[in-house]
């Protein structure tokens, strides 16, 4: 598994459909070694991250619930992070 994607299960509030599609995105664009997204890579790229958010709400929605929060703040989480993204 990617180090760098978050574990977003027992998050308080719950991971946003924004968190999860982040992470969908970082594991597709690890595996398939696309660094930035081009004409060419863009549409399946962003298909397989939809795909995988949607599979991964559904996992997420069904795991019983953790008996403690995960250690790291997701990403989308983080001011200095959304501040870079701007989405703040």
């Amino acid at each position: 598994m990617c180090r760098n994607i978050t574990v977003l299960r027992g998050l308080e509030p719950a991971a946003t459909s924004e968190e999860i599609y982040a992470a969908a995105l970082q594991y597709v664009r690890k595996v398939t070694g696309v660094g930035s997204l081009s004409s060419t890579t863009r549409e399946p790229i962003e298909r397989a991250a939809t795909e995988i958010a949607r599979i991964t709400e559904q996992l997420l929605a069904e795991m019983p619930e953790r008996r403690n929060p995960p250690q790291t703040v997701p990403p989308l989480r983080r001011p200095e992070v959304r501040a870079r993204l701007g989405l703040d």
